[in-house]
């Protein structure tokens, strides 16, 4: 009853929320499944790194001409498209072990990274198509919400990856997550708005670059800010904590769950954090300056590791702190792209600021495995130190209480 009572927007908003938390729980999941599995089984950190290299690849070119799908046939088509892609790459790793070789998992992957960023382009797109033009404060809170919370449950995901490990092992894993998600993907069928997002203006496939200045500016931010991340977080961390200080799955899952949880639970409250309760609306400026905080904070980490100093202690405080920093950058960038991306085909300029944070990732993807493998955790945190210098200088140039 008291679903039917809310307005029409509410009940799209809510639905789409709830299709992408599912589908993030099972990519965190699958994230970290990948990881620990196949460490557990002899392979070396570069060559984990490489079964994400086609997951990476191809989110970079769905972003790119997700956006352009979007505007063209709605948004609600590309979210179930995803949905469904998730469920048959999850279905091709629960082959049997021999099977599963380098090239299987690799295109597995692909389309799982095709998949995830369908499902995100349309979420993130589908707000600005939901909240009434002009309202800049609602629409930084709706993205906030969706992103944070999609955040927590993805470390909820990690978690859940390690423990199903576990108890039921790889293929019962994937198995029972292809399940849960084909389930989602039903009531998204039946219920989701079928024009949502949907340009009214035809939109031409040479309009999938953008031409705002705007946009522009804060992908080539948003693409150095996320590989800074990622040179650490996705191969080198997890190997990390499992190999210098002898975490089994429990404790690793467990630890980047914590740091996932809680980067989604501060990105949720980023707008009071930066001043929104106080009746600022952050603009570039509030962008680079949480930059610099992020680009601070890093290089205090990477002198502590590479030092010795309290190793345990300054991986896990250091990177909690890393992360709560992180947390803001990222939502303040999501919020400022669903502001400057035009209304009318808002996936475009969506689809073509998250091909960039895709770039960041594959980017950040391979340097974790290979840096790791040959100069250890210490040389990954100088390079995020280096990706965030240049996010921060790149972040200057961001307009001023302005959008594009």
């Amino acid at each position: 009853m008291m679903f039917g009572n809310l307005s029409k927007d509410i009940r799209q908003y809510i639905l789409v929320t709830f299709n992408y938390w599912n589908f993030t729980l099972t990519d965190g999941a699958l994230r970290m499944l990948v990881v620990l599995h196949f460490h557990q089984i002899g392979y070396s950190p570069l060559e984990i790194a490489s079964l994400f290299l086609f997951y990476e690849i191809f989110g970079v070119i769905t972003n790119l001409i997700g956006g352009w799908l979007g505007a063209r046939i709605g948004l609600n088509r590309t979210m179930n498209l995803g949905l469904a892609l998730q469920v048959f790459a999850l279905l091709m790793l629960a082959v049997p072990t021999p099977y599963l070789t380098v090239i299987w998992v690799m295109f597995a992957q692909a389309l799982s990274g095709i998949a995830k960023d369908l499902n995100k382009m349309s979420a993130k797109s589908a707000i600005k198509t939901l909240v009434p033009t002009g309202e800049k404060g609602t629409l930084f809170k709706w993205v906030a919400i969706l992103t944070g919370s999609k955040n927590a449950l993805k470390g909820i995901g990690f978690f859940l990856g390690g423990v199903l490990l576990t108890i039921i092992g790889f293929k019962g894993a994937v198995v029972f997550m292809a399940a849960i998600l084909f389930l989602v993907l039903i009531l998204s069928l039946i219920f989701l708005n079928r024009d949502m997002g949907k340009a009214k203006n035809k939109v031409k496939f040479t309009q999938i670059f953008s031409k705002s200045e705007s946009v522009n500016i804060l992908s080539a931010a948003r693409m150095f800010l996320f590989g800074s991340r990622d040179v650490w977080f996705v191969v080198a961390l997890p190997i990390f904590l499992g190999q210098v200080f002898g975490w089994d799955h429990y404790w690793v899952g467990g630890f980047l769950a914590i740091w996932v949880i809680g980067y989604g639970i501060v990105q949720a409250f980023a707008p009071n954090i930066t001043g929104r309760n106080r009746g600022f609306t952050p603009d570039g400026q509030s962008a680079m300056k949480w930059a610099l905080v992020l680009t601070s904070v890093t290089i205090a980490v990477a002198w502590a590791i590479q030092s010795g100093f309290e190793m345990q202690y300054s991986i896990v405080i250091g990177l909690l702190v890393f992360g709560a920093v992180f947390a803001v950058n990222s939502s303040l960038h999501s919020y400022l792209i669903v502001d400057y991306a035009k209304a009318d085909g808002v996936s475009m300029d969506v689809g073509f600021y998250y091909m960039a944070n895709a770039m960041g990732r594959l980017t950040g993807t391979i340097l974790s495995g290979w840096v790791y493998q040959i100069y250890g955790m210490a040389a990954c945190l100088w390079v995020s130190v280096a990706f965030l210098t240049i996010t921060t200088l790149i972040s200057i140039r961001l307009p001023k209480h302005e959008t594009a």
